[in-house]
């Protein structure tokens, strides 16, 4: 299975260098921002949102335009690390982890692949690589929410105006829309925001200047009367209350959680309020399992009080593998990160992106003349997500410490469907890699021409598909969009709501059965948005 090389740019975060910080001014949204052990031991709320990421920051600015929202979050702010803030400390930032504090919480699966989750306001749209694309029309028909057309659109225009930019293309982006174009990848669709068959540029959620704009920032457009973020706080469970409803026995009423002091606070409901959780696809079927909702005896076992039998609560978990080659480039390139997309007919995506690296040479070379200035290298990288996919797998909890990582199982390519659009997706890079926008990323040699791999090259029979299908389980890593978890017609109901409770809903990834589009970002800070106005609208016939 894929080791440490195999995130997504081998042999580089470790000798990443740290960038300055920005001498940006503090967001306005710091006049609401405090550290959880400012916040009351007890406090009530219209709306308590656990999560402050790429759907909850959406979510919580939308609810405070009339009711009185909490958000809590387990990390810190995004600004307050360097690497967090700037394109070129994506990888940095991914692998430069800690186990309770670091923006990233890493961890691997049962499947032997390294993976990360956000853990600081804005979640993981504060850690990816920025890329913003609006889901495929099939998705909205598979999710099974119940979804207004109108506001859907709404939703994304309101995101896209706040923080996402065009790129612009420099040598390793163009010579890819070109080589995709060249091999067949069309129509060519220029920029767009859309999920349209072809090669096109998507956008960007970091500006000009290489500077990231999370979700975070979306809470700049909150009510500041209404709101309050609370970070480095860590929901340990949902508390519930008996209902006389004919449909639920249990009503959420609230949330414990725990400062970074370690000190409780309990954060309440007013009438009609709600415990949102935007915990994200591993955050949020945890904290359910923990707070009692889950298998009655699976909960039995760890000594959970059961609040609701609800046996599918962390099955049918979801990620996209993802596989590809990276090659040394002979001639200097830009950092980038994911900017041009083709969206193929076979069921895979490709994408590519660019590091500039510091090189270090052996220790003991007697060929090379020991120097005080470091010498720096280009690794240039192709990659193809399948779509769905239809391989699931499972989550269960490590431990009844909500900080410990559950146990997550995704059993990548259990499906041979996935295990076939694979094959297709790498058969079309060794198309791209064929493409005449591809020659001057080759190194002359002796017997001509050839790239310098770093990593596992293709096979050189592509149209072996034993072989194939060996390179994708052989090369399989992640492009950190898994989902599921708490899916919709299991878990929750389709306006997202905890099926068999009162005032409890997921907002996030986790009630995807299947990745929307290319990259999801655009679609959860959509939900995000898109969930509080319809939230808003039935409050209004309450």
């Amino acid at each position: 299975m894929a080791s440490i090389s195999n995130l997504l740019f081998p042999l580089i975060a470790i000798f990443f260098t740290t960038q300055a910080q920005s001498d940006q001014q503090s967001p306005a949204y710091m006049e609401f921002v405090v550290n959880s052990t400012q916040l009351p031991p007890e406090d009530t709320y219209d709306y308590i949102i656990v999560g402050g990421g790429t759907a909850g920051c959406p979510l919580a600015a939308t609810l405070s335009k009339t009711y009185r929202v909490l958000v809590l979050e387990r990390g810190g702010l995004p600004f307050s690390n360097p690497n967090v803030m700037t394109r070129e400390g994506f990888l940095p930032t991914l692998t430069h982890n800690d186990q309770f504090e670091s923006p990233a919480q890493a961890f691997t699966s049962e499947d032997g692949v390294p993976n990360a989750r956000g853990r600081v306001l804005g979640g993981s749209s504060a850690i990816n690589a920025g890329f913003y694309s609006r889901a495929d029309e099939d998705f909205y028909k598979r999710s099974e929410i119940n979804w207004d057309s109108r506001v859907v659109q709404r939703s994304y225009e309101w995101v896209e105006k706040a923080i996402v930019f065009q790129p612009e293309l420099q040598t390793w982006q163009s010579a890819v829309r070109d080589g995709l174009l060249e091999v067949g990848v069309e129509p060519y669709n220029g920029y767009s925001l859309n999920h349209t068959l072809g090669t096109k540029i998507g956008g960007s959620t970091f500006d000009s200047s290489g500077r990231r704009h999370s979700a975070a920032d979306l809470l700049n457009l909150a009510n500041a009367s209404n709101t309050k973020v609370g970070l480095y706080a860590s929901v340990e469970r949902v508390l519930f209350a008996p209902s006389y409803s004919l449909t639920s026995r249990q009503n959420a009423n609230g949330v414990v959680f725990r400062d970074r002091a370690g000190e409780y606070h309990h954060a309440m409901l007013r009438d009609n309020g709600e415990v949102i959780l935007c915990a994200g696809a591993i955050g949020s079927p945890q904290l359910l399992l923990l707070s009692g909702i889950g298998p009655r005896p699976y909960l039995s076992s760890w000594g959970i009080p059961v609040v609701r039998h609800s046996p599918y609560v962390g099955n049918y978990m979801y990620d996209n593998p993802r596989n590809g080659i990276s090659i040394v480039s002979p001639v200097p390139l830009e950092q980038s990160l994911i900017q041009v997309v083709g969206i193929t007919e076979s069921g895979a995506y490709l994408e590519a992106a660019s590091n500039v690296l510091p090189f270090s040479s052996p220790a003991y070379s007697v060929f090379l003349r020991p120097s005080s200035s470091p010498l720096y290298l280009t690794v240039a990288s192709i990659m193809e997500k399948i779509i769905g996919p239809h391989s699931s797998g499972t989550l269960r909890l490590a431990s009844t410490d909500v900080r410990t990582n559950p146990i997550v199982r995704f059993n990548y390519f259990s499906n041979p469907l996935d295990l076939e659009r694979c094959v297709n997706g790498s058969r079309k890079i060794g198309d791209l890699l064929r493409s005449r926008a591809m020659d001057d990323f080759k190194f002359w040699e002796w017997s001509g021409t050839d790239f310098r791999f770093v990593g596992p090259a293709l096979p050189v029979d592509q149209s072996n598909n034993a072989l194939m299908g060996e390179f994708c389980r052989r090369t399989v890593s992640t492009i950190w969009h898994y989902h599921g978890g708490c899916v919709v017609g299991r878990v929750v109901d389709h306006n997202l709501k905890v099926l068999g409770v009162h005032s409890l809903r997921v907002v996030d990834g986790s009630s995807f059965t299947v990745s929307p589009g290319t990259n999801p970002q655009a679609s959860l800070l959509m939900l995000g948005r898109y969930m509080g106005m319809m939230i808003l609208k039935e409050r209004m016939h309450i």
